[in-house]
């Protein structure tokens, strides 16, 4: 019985498999039958596209001028505004709960299901507070499915 090895397996220096040529055969110990034959093996082909990744490019910042950082700061430090949904009496219940899922990021089904049955019961509901331009962005949004909605700032009260 004959096991191929190939010659990327580091052999012990006692064997000089590494001197070997393809096809040559060695005894696997003293006292086996069993012989090895060295074989080589290709290099990896590399798939079309595939390669060396080029080096990640560093940004930096002239002084003066806004950083990423600078622009998530700012926008977090924005006022926050109130995204509202109205009642209506033409899109059914289920459509509602469908669009706020589809429209807000993150939105559950229970969170959606309150918040239609608020403006159901209530005539109005917080959908969500976000800064002015995600909210005006959402309710672009959920207008656009039909929905009646509105943007406010929100003042921090209930």
């Amino acid at each position: 019985m004959e096991t191929a090895i190939s010659r990327r397996l580091a052999p012990s220096p006692n064997h000089g498999l590494l001197q070997s040529k393809p096809g040559d055969k060695y005894l696997l110990h003293k006292q086996s039958t069993k012989w090895i034959t060295v074989m080589t093996m290709a290099p990896p082909r590399l798939e079309k596209g595939a390669g060396v990744l080029d080096k990640p490019v560093i940004e930096k910042t002239t002084p003066g001028r806004e950083s990423e950082f600078d622009l998530r700061k700012s926008r977090k430090m924005a006022p926050p505004y109130r995204v509202m949904l109205h009642n209506d009496n033409y899109n059914k219940r289920e459509y509602v709960v469908q669009v706020l899922m589809k429209v807000i990021p993150g939105m559950t089904v229970d969170n959606a299901v309150n918040i239609m049955q608020e403006a159901h019961i209530n005539g109005l509901s917080v959908v969500i507070v976000c800064g002015q331009a995600d909210a005006e962005e959402h309710c672009t949004q959920l207008r656009g499915n039909g929905l009646l909605s509105s943007i406010e700032p929100d003042s921090g009260g209930c």
